[in-house]
């Protein structure tokens, strides 16, 4: 009788052949190498503004290539916070002037809230007339709107500036919100982009039930639109909360002064031996927080809709 481990032995192993066999993507593995290195170089400056933050205005200089912060304390963040004494941040080498963060932070939610909510809605109105009704002219005139792209911001500064002053809005919530709260060229061409592509046989249906464009819009164009007006009003805040330029403009007084300038003007005030580097990164990572952590969750819908809106 044959064995079991004769008749093992007598069974041909089948081997795949070298060309099946799977091989390794080197293509796909520098892809990867080289994003990840992109990734890294990326957040290496977040990181480095934590280490300064975390760290004894005293002790930087002494420490300036070490990758730990130098003499890990919370200090910075107590001086912002307005929770630490003038004779502790003396101690640390911090400034003593002092920062109304809460102050410039409700500020700036403030602006920015005012901005994307009015800009959205005026803007979904333009997109609206420009993708829904049919009007002569409409293409024409949507080009020259489009024009509004290729004019740099700086050029529009000085004219707004003055406009601002003659109405006498400097030093007020309106000044600062005002070149910004009706539509924009890039908003209303968002926009545009994604109602072009609503099914005309929704809207015949709501004419068809009496409902006009008023009706249409609020009740049947808005709620269809949900994505790509969060996509935009996210946008839109993220500009709104990093603007510096105009808000220095028109908004020297303390009582309407947003975190961005406030960061520049704690910069330019020096202590004993210099700028206080630990506060004003620990100021700068308190106002990057709020705007970070709405990227992370809402990324991935900027660049769904971004995609889906055929912008390259």
């Amino acid at each position: 009788m044959v064995s079991i481990q004769q008749t093992l032995n007598a069974t041909p192993v089948l081997r795949m052949p070298a060309s099946r066999r799977k091989r390794v993507n080197w293509q796909r593995v520098v892809a990867w190498t080289v994003l990840m290195l992109l990734i890294l170089v990326t957040l290496f400056p977040f990181y480095w503004m934590l280490r300064i933050a975390l760290s004894d205005n005293r002790a930087l200089s002494a420490n300036a290539s070490s990758l730990l912060p130098a003499d890990l304390t919370f200090g910075a963040f107590k001086r912002v916070l307005g929770v630490s004494s003038l004779e502790e941040a003396a101690a640390q080498g911090g400034s003593g002037a002092k920062i109304s963060f809460w102050r410039y932070l409700a500020n700036s939610v403030l602006t920015s809230t005012l901005i994307t909510v009015c800009q959205v809605f005026f803007s979904a109105m333009a997109a609206y007339a420009f993708a829904r009704l049919r009007w002569a002219g409409r293409e024409k005139v949507f080009f020259l709107f489009l024009t509004a792209l290729m004019v740099p911001p700086v050029f529009t500064a000085l004219p707004n500036f003055v406009t601002v002053k003659e109405l006498g809005l400097l030093n007020t919530y309106a000044g600062i919100v005002l070149p910004s709260l009706l539509m924009t060229p890039f908003a209303v061409f968002f926009l545009r982009q994604f109602f072009l592509g609503i099914s005309r046989e929704v809207e015949e249906a709501a004419i068809l039930d009496g409902a006009g464009h008023v009706r249409i819009f609020l009740r049947v164009i808005l709620p269809m639109s949900a994505a790509p007006i969060a996509t935009l009003s996210l946008l839109v805040y993220i500009g709104a909360w990093n603007e510096y330029f105009w808000p220095l403009l028109v908004g020297q007084d303390e009582s309407v002064r947003v975190l961005t300038v406030a960061l520049g003007i704690f910069r330019s005030q020096t202590p004993q031996s210099g700028p206080d580097w630990a506060g004003l990164m620990a100021a700068t990572l308190l106002a990057a927080l709020p705007v970070i952590g709405l990227f992370l969750v809402f990324g991935r819908r900027i660049v769904n809709s971004i995609q889906f809106s055929g912008l390259k």
